[in-house]
């Protein structure tokens, strides 16, 4: 299957020698350090913290990251080796639990902090020496971001937080929390972003949430009660908040449509060979044609959601605000087509497939979060209808 990959990659015109050496660093470490341990971990609902730093280590969680806090200073095009390549782990809660830390609760400081906020926050991050997480879905507000209720009020030179803020990943164990909170009026004039350290006192962890899948990454409600941070903690300007969330909300969505149609395409590529090796009526199931079929069919649709990917890509790493269309695109488009070739992809190992034990089984439970987690792809129309202008 990997050299099935390998040479999938090498038609790929924007990937360099530089980026193969990437490709081939994280397909090693995934594929001989994590996935040995995927039923370990998700059994344990949880992967060992020890994990950030070794990814840390390879230079993983700050590839656009400024050099000078820790990070490689790459492009995007080296982020979408690293989104699709952790599928090769077999865990996608581990994917997405490290996703969050490298491009979902960090790139938004690196782009609007201070210097204060990178040294503080950011470069700790990178180094894999605390777990970040980003805090903006609440019991009461999800997609609807302008709703959110945990307030900030300034006191001097603090902030007093309270609320809540639920489906948190990484949220048991965050050293710090990239938060949405409310500093003015209701609206989406009235919020802020604050980066926000757990050990402050009146933060609580009050449930760890047992998921449908993703099983190895912890999810969790978390609560402040007359929490005080430092008002320099404030990210960006006040008031500025929905403005930040919605623009990484862009990397956050592209990162998960790179690893979800990555994913798909790993489950394909299983699938495949156990056609191969799988006999009915004396012949292999690739002896049908009706398989075949199917099969070839799921490839080309796959190839068809990597390209709008790449294209998202391609307009993100040249700062075009059209990536927004495209972004929006490739994660309802690759969303919907991955659970599809999944679910296709289990009926064809039969029996076999709907066993818990098998890979099969976990790819089809994790891919149904991404048409929810993110942005679900009712708001992604409703992006599209908004950016078409329809």
């Amino acid at each position: 299957m990997s050299e099935m990959m390998n040479q999938r990659q090498r038609h790929y015109p924007q990937f360099s020698e530089e980026h193969d050496a990437l490709r081939r660093t994280i397909r090693d470490w995934c594929v001989n350090r994590l996935h040995p341990n995927a039923e370990q971990w998700e059994a344990a609902r949880l992967f060992p913290r020890e994990i950030f730093k070794e990814a840390a280590d390879l230079g993983l969680l700050g590839i656009r990251v400024d050099e000078q806090y820790g990070g490689l200073g790459l492009d995007w095009w080296y982020t979408a080796v690293w989104a699709e390549e952790l599928s090769s782990c077999g865990m996608a809660g581990l994917g997405m639990a490290l996703l969050v830390q490298s491009d979902m609760a960090t790139p938004v400081i690196g782009e609007i902090g201070n210097d204060y906020h990178k040294r503080n926050f950011l470069q700790p991050a990178v180094a894999g020496d605390a777990i970040a997480a980003l805090g903006v879905t609440e019991p009461d507000a999800g997609s609807d971001v302008a709703s959110i209720r945990t307030t900030a009020v300034r006191e001097g030179d603090d902030f007093v937080i309270n609320g809540a803020k639920t489906y948190i990943t990484n949220g048991t164990r965050a050293d710090f929390v990239t938060l949405a909170v409310r500093t003015g009026e209701a609206g989406y004039g009235g919020i802020s972003l604050v980066l926000f350290p757990t050990d402050t006192a009146g933060y609580r962890v009050t449930r760890k949430l047992e998921k449908v899948g993703n099983h190895c990454s912890d999810t969790a409600e978390i609560a402040f009660d007359n929490c005080r941070i430092p008002a320099k903690n404030l990210l960006g300007l006040e008031n500025m908040g929905f403005v930040y969330i919605m623009q990484n909300f862009q990397g956050e969505r592209l990162v998960g449509a790179l690893s979800t149609i990555a994913g798909a395409q790993r489950c394909l590529d299983m699938t495949v060979q156990y056609c191969r090796d799988r006999s009915a009526f004396n012949k292999p199931l690739t002896g049908f044609q009706t398989v075949r079929h199917q099969l070839v069919q799921m490839e080309a649709e796959i190839e068809a959601g990597r390209q709008l990917c790449y294209r998202a890509v391609h307009l993100a790493n040249l700062g075009d605000d059209m990536a927004i269309r495209e972004i929006s695109m490739a994660k309802l488009i690759c969303g919907e087509l991955a659970i599809k070739v999944v679910d296709q992809c289990l009926q064809l190992h039969g029996g076999m497939g709907y066993m818990a034990e098998t890979e099969v089984s976990r790819i089809w439970r994790d891919v149904r979060l991404i048409t929810i987690g993110g942005g679900t792809s009712a708001i992604m129309r409703e992006i599209l209808t908004k950016v078409q202008g329809i």
